[in-house]
């Protein structure tokens, strides 16, 4: 099985993108897997501080490692939003393929000090992880907003991009480019869309000359998507997406069996539902027709 590094060289050369799904129980992790084994495209699965609280950061990583050994399939783990030294040197003792290291709400200067310090102090704890900066705003929180912050006073400058790649000697950069974490209520009903400034993302691709990832990509408009991996993103990220299609398939899972109580019997429907939507994405992120249109 080759690396996960060498999965992204080779996506940049194909000029197509890794999807990054977040997962918070083993019912997201099966549709994730499901979809990306029916497709054969390799997939990132990540959990923020948040979710590996809640999963267990050693737990999964043992459970993601059998999978990708039992089925010599490239599934791959992300350490999401992590904030703290501690919580990244946990990650990397545990063996996550990478780690992202936000520290994107402090001043820049203080971000690229810490950050540099952090690269440092994982990659002698795990020479063979990536680790993703972040810079700019792109507000927090995967979950339903009612109005959307204004993000365009934070929004990341070639020169940064390529200041912020140099010092800190991070592998991959999260910048902000019109994208959000989370999602409007109007956005789940597709009633509008997140829309990307491709030319933006083009210029601190060329100036960073690192791979990329773009964070908060549930709602985003599939054209913009399709521009934003042509001009370098390497990495999409989607959660708030599969929280509410994982909502959907629970509801309808007990509708449908008011009176069953296995929780086998009741949550294939959330593996159905959530797998729709990852599959959706992985065509569009790998450059194929998207069978339904997410």
């Amino acid at each position: 099985m080759r690396s996960f590094p060498d999965f992204l060289q080779k996506a940049q050369q194909g000029g197509v993108a890794i999807g990054h799904f977040n997962i918070s129980d083993l019912v997201l992790v099966k549709a994730v897997f499901g979809a990306a084994r029916e497709l054969n495209v390799p997939v990132l699965v990540g959990l923020s501080e948040g979710e590996r609280e809640f999963v267990g950061t050693r737990q999964i990583a043992a459970f993601v490692r059998s999978l990708r050994e039992e089925f010599d399939f490239p599934i791959f783990l992300n350490a999401d939003h992590t904030h703290s030294l501690a919580k990244g040197i946990e990650a990397a003792k545990a063996g996550f393929d990478s780690i992202v290291f936000d520290l994107s709400a402090l001043p820049i200067e203080e971000n690229v000090r810490q950050t540099k310090q952090a690269v440092e102090a994982m990659k002698a704890v795990n020479p063979s992880v990536l680790v993703e900066g972040e810079i700019g705003d792109i507000g927090t929180g995967s979950e339903i907003h009612e109005s959307s912050p204004d993000l365009s006073k934070g929004l990341s400058t070639p020169e940064e991009a390529k200041q912020f790649v140099e010092s800190t000697r991070v592998d991959i950069l999260a910048p902000a480019v019109g994208n959000m974490h989370g999602m409007l209520r109007s956005m789940v009903g597709g009633e509008t869309k997140k829309r990307l400034d491709i030319e933006r993302i083009a210029g601190i691709k060329r100036a960073a000359r690192a791979f990329l990832t773009l964070h908060g990509g549930s709602g985003t408009d599939d054209e913009d998507l399709r521009k934003a991996i042509a001009a370098g993103i390497n990495i999409v990220h989607i959660n708030t997406e599969l929280r509410v299609a994982w909502r959907h398939g629970l509801e309808h899972g007990l509708a449908k069996q008011p009176d069953e109580v296995v929780p086998y019997k009741i949550l294939p429907s959330v593996v159905d539902s959530v797998k729709q939507v990852v599959g959706s994405r992985l065509q569009l992120f790998n450059g194929r027709h998207v069978a339904h249109g997410t």
